[in-house]
Parts: C-alpha cells; sequence; structure tokens
C-alpha cells in the first residue's frame, strides 16, 4: 500500500513507524526540517520538507500513486485542505484528517465532509476519542486498559494481577472449570516488557497484565474475580480544563451521572470561560500541583483525580500528590510513551496515551480487509482486530480447534446476530460473524488476509 502521510508529529511519527514496520511504501511531508530529519533517520519512510496541502509537494510525495492520505498536522485547515487536493487532483480512494476543532464536528453540520463537499472519507478527532477512553475507565476502575467492540457487547480490558489477586498461579484450564458460565478469556499476558498469548496451561504471576476479552455485561465480575472490586467513581477531580478535560466534565453531566465533578484550570480566561459552559461542575481557577488548590477541591474525600493537562510531568506528579492527600484512585494523561512503563512505580493507577488512541482509529481503516475495529496493544506489540467473516474467509466452516492457528494469535469472541459466543475448540465460525482476534504485531498480516475478499468470490 502507498501512503502519504501530511505532518511528522508524534501521530505522524506512530503511524508512518507502524506502516514501514509493514512494508508500507510510506511518504512524509512536515514543514520542520528536524522533525523530517528525525524521521529519515529511524524509519524506513521517505520524508519531504514542505506543506501538506500544496500540490507539488504531494506530487513529490507520490500523491499521484497513492492509495490513502492521511493529513494529520496540527491544523485542522491544512488537513482539510490535504484531502480535498488529494481527491480533486489526484483521485486518492482513501482520505483521513484529524479534525481537533468541535466547530467543524456539530451534528448539524455533518455533510460538511461528504463527497460533495470536502470529501474526507474518515474524521479522527483526538479529543473525543481520548475524552470517550477517559469516560470508559472511570466506568470500570480497576481496569488498566478498556475498550468496546461489536456494538458495545463485547469488551476488552487489561487487568493488573496485584498482590491481591485470587487466581495468579493458577492455570487458564483451571479457570475454566472454577467459572464455567464466565462469558470471558485470557487472551494475552505482558510480562516483563514481552507480550504473549497464552496457552491454557500458562498461569499469571503477580505484576502481569492480563488483556481479557469478555461479554460487556461481565466486565465487573470479571474485575472481581482478579482482585478488582473498586466502586464506580462518583466524586471527580479534573485537573486541565482543556478540550478533553471539558468534554470529560460535559460528558458525565450530560449522561445523567451521579457524578460530583471538579476542575482545577491554571488559566484564568480558560475558567471562567468553562464554567459557564458547565451547569454543576464547579471549576477552581489554580494549579493542580498547588496542595491548598487540592484540598479546596476536596481531593482526600475524591473517588478519582484525572489530570488531563497537556503537560506530562504536570499530570504525573499530580497524581502522585493527589494519592499522597488521599485520593482513592488517579489516572494520567501522557504523550510521552515511555513513561506509562514508569507509571505503576509512581502509584499511578491508568493512563491515557492520545497517540495510541489515535493511531488505533486510523489502523482501523487501513487495515486491509473487512475491519470494524482495530485498538493497539503496549505501544502496538500486538492489536485487538474486530473483522467480519467472509464466506471465503479461511476461519469459516471449520471446528476452532481444527484451524491450526499460529502463536501469537488468539480469537476472543464472536459476534453473531445480537449474541456474544465466547468459543471453544468445536466453535464453528459463520459468514458475517464478528471475529475480535487478539494478535501480536508480527501475525496482524495473517490477521488481514483472514478477512480479504478473495478473487474465488467473484
Amino acid at each position: 500500500m502507498r501512503v502519504v502521510i501530511c505532518g511528522a508529529g508524534q501521530v505522524g511519527f506512530g503511524i508512518a513507524e507502524q506502516l514501514a514496520a509493514e512494508e508500507n511504501d510510506v511518504s512524509v511531508i512536515d514543514t520542520s526540517p528536524v522533525l523530517v530529519q528525525a524521521i529519515r533517520d529511524t524509519l524506513d519512510v521517505r520524508g519531504l520538507v514542505g506543506h501538506g496541502a500544496h500540490p507539488d509537494v504531494l506530487v513529490q510525495a507520490g500523491i499521484d500513486q497513492a492509495d490513502m492520505i492521511i493529513a494529520v498536522t496540527l491544523y485542522d485547515e491544512v488537513n482539510m485542505i490535504a484531502c480535498q487536493v488529494a481527491h480533486s487532483l489526484f483521485n486518492v480512494p482513501t482520505k483521513i484528517a484529524r479534525i481537533r476543532s468541535q466547530a467543524y464536528l456539530q451534528p448539524h453540520r455533518a455533510d460538511l465532509f461528504s463527497s460533495e463537499h470536502l470529501p474526507i472519507d474518515v474524521i479522527i478527532s483526538p479529543e473525543v476519542e481520548v475524552g470517550e477512553m477517559v469516560l470508559r475507565r472511570l466506568a470500570a476502575p480497576g481496569a488498566s486498559d478498556f475498550v468496546r467492540f461489536a456494538n458495545g457487547e463485547v469488551v476488552v480490558i487489561g487487568i493488573d494481577a496485584e498482590d491481591n489477586c485470587p487466581v495468579v498461579d493458577t492455570p487458564l484450564t483451571q479457570l475454566t472449570e472454577l467459572f464455567p458460565d464466565l462469558k470471558a478469556v485470557v487472551v494475552g499476558i505482558f510480562r516483563d516488557g514481552r507480550l504473549f498469548v497464552p496457552r491454557s496451561s500458562d498461569a499469571m504471576l503477580v505484576g502481569d497484565r492480563v488483556y481479557v476479552v469478555c461479554e460487556s455485561s461481565q466486565v465487573r465480575r470479571t474485575l472481581g474475580i482478579f482482585g478488582h472490586e473498586e466502586p464506580e467513581a462518583h466524586r471527580v477531580v479534573i485537573a486541565g480544563g482543556g478540550n478533553i478535560g471539558l468534554y470529560v466534565a460535559r460528558s458525565l453531566e450530560a449522561r445523567g451521572s451521579r457524578a460530583k465533578i471538579k476542575i482545577i484550570e491554571v488559566s484564568r480566561e480558560r475558567a471562567m470561560s468553562i464554567a459557564d459552559q458547565l451547569r454543576r461542575t464547579v471549576v477552581l481557577h489554580g494549579s493542580s500541583l498547588d496542595q491548598e488548590i487540592l484540598r479546596e477541591a476536596d481531593i482526600q474525600d475524591a473517588d478519582a483525580l484525572v489530570a488531563l493537562t497537556n503537560d506530562d510531568q504536570v499530570n504525573i506528579l499530580t497524581c502522585v500528590m493527589a494519592k499522597r492527600l488521599g485520593c482513592r484512585s488517579n489516572m494520567a494523561l501522557l504523550n510521552n510513551r515511555s513513561y506509562p512503563a514508569l507509571a505503576g512505580t509512581l502509584g499511578i493507577d491508568a493512563t491515557v496515551n492520545p497517540r495510541g488512541v489515535t493511531i488505533s482509529k486510523i489502523l482501523q481503516h487501513v487495515r486491509r480487509g473487512r475491519i470494524r475495529g482495530v485498538h493497539t496493544i503496549e505501544n502496538g506489540l500486538a492489536e485487538v482486530i474486530e473483522g467480519e467473516a467472509l464466506e471465503t474467509s479461511p476461519l469459516v466452516g471449520k471446528p476452532l480447534r481444527d484451524l491450526d492457528l499460529p502463536d501469537g494469535i488468539r480469537i476472543g469472541a464472536i459476534y453473531r446476530g445480537d449474541q456474544v459466543l465466547i468459543p471453544d475448540g468445536s466453535t464453528l465460525i459463520l459468514p458475517k460473524d464478528r471475529v475480535i482476534i487478539f494478535v501480536t504485531a508480527d501475525r496482524v498480516r495473517q490477521v488481514e488476509q483472514m478477512f480479504r475478499v478473495s478473487l474465488e468470490f467473484f
């Protein structure tokens, strides 16, 4: 696949890294010579210094033969124009743009990005994606990762196995015997920097991060089995009143949540602005690194602190201080991909990486075949993929025990009609089933092939 990426920032770099590793033909455009040089030095891609919306620069990048353009510069308008130029002048089949301003994304303006106006196939809104991730984590405390698939009926959760986890040192086969009616399956384990798909004889150890696929109604029970029975957060303090913080507070209010919300915002002007936009949220002007401000927010009685400022260090220190002042749990927004590995040692319960969330959303449309959803795990070491099985798929028509799936691939759930099936060796996959698969990075291509339309189909 030939892909042109406009923007060599964190998201652009991450997408280029992922696609280059899969041997795609990738060109990256950015106005910053420093960023372009860094991407040239690090990745096997072409880097061009220039304006991503200028036709001559796009031609140098190979836009006339590209299958896809991904516009993820810092500027919405550049991203939109780049897609328009790619469509109007070069007839590029797939156009993806990151649009951050909510002014463009209002429901009553939904036709703005139609083929007759601004022909963009996929809109990525990082603030919305990250905000929704934060809301899911607040609803399921104890989960280090939480993603929905199959119209929300299937959930993939990451769970840290701690000292009080009652099922450590228990072979997975025994878990099935202990909880025969539990609609959940362990699909991956992250241990000592290595992620693998466990065999039935493997057991979980203290310190593991365990990835489980389960029916949405079984999330609470699954977390409880792993020793996480934290109640849902009702008293929430948000550090940072930017777009994400405002989105989270506004969503909690709109959903009729019983949550009592307080926001700490360092900018007086921004604090006044968001106070006018919220009905039940208390907005405090000050720094979240000020202990007096945290006490004014009643941090000692809070169920959760969510640090959502633009500064990773501020988010980390705010979480640490909140815990020491008595806050029950915390969550930090971290852009630096190396920080989440240190978060646990600092007493941070959960992290959200905007780059990872955005990349997952884009990969859903990059993946070949009938792919309905993608979520990256542990900085790209693995993915959870939801694909639709076609009549010609090698998955269809055989018991799972006869498929001889290679190491690194585990089918976690099947969504058929409106039912969630947790598969065993005798399960048959039927055409039009939606299959949720956990796959290590080196096996992604094989999973793509399972959901591609065969020539024989025609």
